[in-house]
């Protein structure tokens, strides 16, 4: 294996190759000063993360790398030439996926899926779509959440038309509606649905149920309705990567810091792009199931299909906590199985990592950072102009205050920030502090209803109200910028999944995403390197089926 990053290499912020002396006259901060001793602002990179640079075997916890000598290496260990030809079957991936592959051919698969999610942005067109095709009622089980457009602020009374809508569907073909403020979708799928084995289609970018033995797939709306008129989803058969985990996190190490350091080390070179990634390896015993929901949400950045993760005692705990002790199943790959690449992760070596627009992977360490705060922020100053082709103004520098970078707002939310574990350590950091009463204010957004009833009965709501934070309820918007969205041009610490919307960044401990917003003037669409992969394919998945307001005659449903 070699690493992702050389450890001696010089790596480039943003703009690749640009150093202090490639900038343009003048466009240095005046109290930068050049700091040529700054390494040209480029950090020797920690070894924690290597990528192997072709097909590795993973025999009984051991790697034999994929080349001439490889079949040696598998015999001397008791492997026999049928046992080496069949290692592709070893992986879990390939086992669930041709459980559910309907077309007999091992290679161009038919998938139908155990069950289907939808929010309220995606689910009126995508009924509406089978049921212009003939839909009767629905043959798996749909989830309906209305997590996205949950606040009714905007738009006269069309959200809430929607959720009537999404209930007298349910009602009508036999779904589940979980109606507003009850659960964001991802954590209802994660505490109702998802178990071992199965396979799980949303409508959703991050539909990701790995670290629970669900194999999910977030995708446009067609594919959905596909689902629901019993056709099914069809795809070559995947690569398959393994994210082989060792160590354990430090303490103040979060799951978005591991997450963000696995992004910025496969992104940009389309490692796993469209693959399947398998997490196994002694570190996952080291993180709670919660802690590795938090890491297997953000997959999604990565390019990636699907997930999965090896289960163990911890899964079972959390599948039996929610009264669903049967769906566990011990998932874990064959005594020999070949991957199309390994990324191996020192779970140790990972620090509090911050993430800086205009795409997750521009990751660094918070250390890293703070001491080349200038020329950082500086560079994504360069980068947003290059972007906006000089037709708005993205500052960043006026938000240094004594040589710290200062935000206005932080945000607790989503399918991966407002986890329980995370909301908890956010509470003990908080716990008998106070966030002032000036211009910053935090919001915090615990994932479901019963992760913030046993908040509560914790007494870490009243930790969080008493320090100042505003507690609210299940929702979705602080992601994308419909809730508590900052004023123009305020940063906001946010420890939500990546937005397509705004520049997206990561502070540690607990680990918070925090998002820039969008300068007025601009539109998404002028933001390519936040909505596209390096392919240029849109990286939003529900972008298929965008919610269409049917003509009044068509409600309900």
């Amino acid at each position: 294996m070699v690493s992702c990053y050389n450890k001696k290499t010089i790596r480039s912020v943003i703009v690749t190759g640009q150093g202090a002396a490639g900038r343009p006259a003048g466009a240095v901060p005046a109290n930068c000063g050049g700091r040529e001793t700054e390494k040209e602002r480029r950090i020797e990179m920690l070894d924690m993360i290597k990528c192997s640079t072709g097909g590795a075997y993973y025999a009984r916890g051991e790697w034999v790398p994929a080349d001439g000598e490889a079949s040696a290496a598998l015999a001397a260990k008791g492997f026999d030439a049928a046992a080496i030809e069949n290692a592709k079957t070893g992986t879990m991936a390939y086992s669930i996926l041709q459980a559910h592959n309907t077309s007999g051919d091992a290679e161009n698969l038919k998938i139908k899926f155990d069950a289907m999610a939808s929010h309220d942005i995606t689910f009126v067109g995508i009924i509406q779509t089978a049921r212009a095709s003939g839909l009767e009622k629905f043959p798996i089980p749909y989830v309906l959440t209305n997590c996205h457009n949950s606040l009714c602020a905007v738009g006269g009374t069309i959200n809430e038309d929607d959720h009537r809508f999404g209930l007298s569907a349910a009602k009508k073909y036999g779904g589940i509606f979980v109606p507003p403020h009850l659960a964001v979708i991802h954590q209802y799928m994660r505490e109702k649905f998802a178990g071992c084995g199965k396979m799980i289609l949303g409508s959703d970018s991050h539909t990701r149920y790995g670290a629970l033995g669900t194999m999910a797939i977030g995708e446009g709306g067609g594919e959905l309705a596909k689902q629901l008129l019993r056709d099914t989803y069809d795809v070559a058969y995947p690569g398959v990567v393994a994210i082989y985990l060792t160590g354990a996190p430090r303490p103040g190490v979060g799951p978005h810091d591991v997450a963000l350091a696995i992004i910025r080390a496969v992104f940009a070179k389309g490692y796993v792009k469209n693959k399947v990634m398998e997490f196994v390896g002694p570190g996952i015993a080291s993180m709670t199931t919660d802690y590795r929901n938090g890491v297997d949400v953000m997959t999604t950045e990565t390019t990636c299909l699907s997930s999965i993760w090896a289960t163990d005692e911890d899964t079972h705990a959390f599948l039996a906590m929610h009264g669903r002790g049967d769906d566990y199943r011990e998932l874990k790959p064959a005594d020999v199985a070949y991957y199309d690449g390994c990324v191996e992760v020192d779970l140790s070596s990972i620090k509090p990592m911050i993430a800086l627009p205009f795409h997750p992977s521009n990751g660094f360490e918070i250390d890293e950072l703070n001491e080349n705060l200038e020329d950082i922020l500086h560079e994504v100053e360069l980068e947003a102009a290059k972007i906006g082709e000089g037709k708005t103004h993205f500052s960043l520098l006026d938000k240094i205050v004594d040589g710290k970078l200062h935000v206005q707002q932080g945000v607790i939310a989503g399918c991966s920030g407002g986890n329980y574990d995370s909301v908890v350590q956010a509470a003990r950091v908080l716990k008998g502090a106070n966030t002032g009463c000036g211009e910053f204010s935090l919001s915090v957004y615990p994932t479901s209803q019963p992760v913030a009833l046993e908040l509560t009965r914790r007494g870490y709501i009243y930790d969080l109200m008493e320090a100042g934070a505003i507690v609210r309820t299940a929702f979705c918007g602080p992601c994308f910028g419909a809730g508590d969205t900052p004023a123009h041009n305020r940063p906001a610490l946010r420890p939500a999944r990546r937005r397509r919307h705004s520049g997206t960044w990561q502070s540690g401990c607990p680990s918070y995403h925090a998002q820039l917003p969008q300068p007025r003037g601009f539109q998404a669409g002028q933001w390519p390197a936040e909505r596209r992969g390096p392919d240029g394919r849109s990286l939003h998945c529900g972008d298929g089926c965008q919610r269409r307001r049917p003509d009044a005659g068509d409600r309900p449903a």
